[in-house]
């Protein structure tokens, strides 16, 4: 089953209607979700994914202690070593859902460390991904290395637009990317 890691900025709590759609998307098309733990945009996906009945969703934690799992989902409690809950801690959950997915959704508030880290993290991997970015409120597919670059350093241009990333027009076994 495909999967897509859907993460975001803590700050962007709420969903649009742009967001709703291309998480209504990955419903109609039984994608398996990947989502992590944190409040902001983390559970507003949980929430909004648990509203429509959605059961292919995987809450990755660290350490097994979830702070949010709305949907009451399994969850993929991810190993850590080490002591202190600083970004290591935070990020062993990430890693595991960088590894495990097939692309990406995120939200990002164009200023999140921890978004833009796996934005590129993903591109690094050859691994798609679509990426609302909400001080301009538009979706960019970020498909490589030189497309995260760009992303982070002039948001404001169209550096690629989400074609068909996660769309209505992909459509499983096509081999094409799926759109969200």
């Amino acid at each position: 089953m495909i999967s897509v890691f859907i993460g975001g900025s803590r700050r962007l709590g709420r969903m649009n209607a742009e967001l709703e759609h291309r998480l209504d998307n990955i419903i109609q098309k039984q994608l398996r979700v990947l989502v992590g733990d944190a409040k902001g945009f983390d559970r507003a996906a949980q929430a909004y994914l648990a509203e429509r009945d959605y059961h292919a969703v995987v809450v990755y934690c660290t350490a097994g202690e979830c702070r949010n799992n709305v949907g009451d989902w399994p969850q993929h409690a991810v190993e850590y070593q080490g002591r202190d809950r600083g970004l290591e801690f935070y990020t062993a959950k990430d890693d595991a859902m960088l590894r495990d997915a097939d692309f990406g959704l995120f939200a990002w508030d164009g200023k999140s460390k921890g978004t833009l880290r796996n934005i590129r993290k993903m591109a690094e991997r050859g691994k798609p991904s679509a990426v609302y970015v909400s001080p301009i409120q538009k979706f960019v597919t970020v498909r490589n290395a030189q497309d995260a670059s760009a992303l982070s350093r002039d948001m404001e241009t169209d550096v690629a637009t989400s074609e068909d990333l996660f769309s209505d027009t992909w459509r499983a076994g096509t081999g094409k990317v799926p759109v969200m």
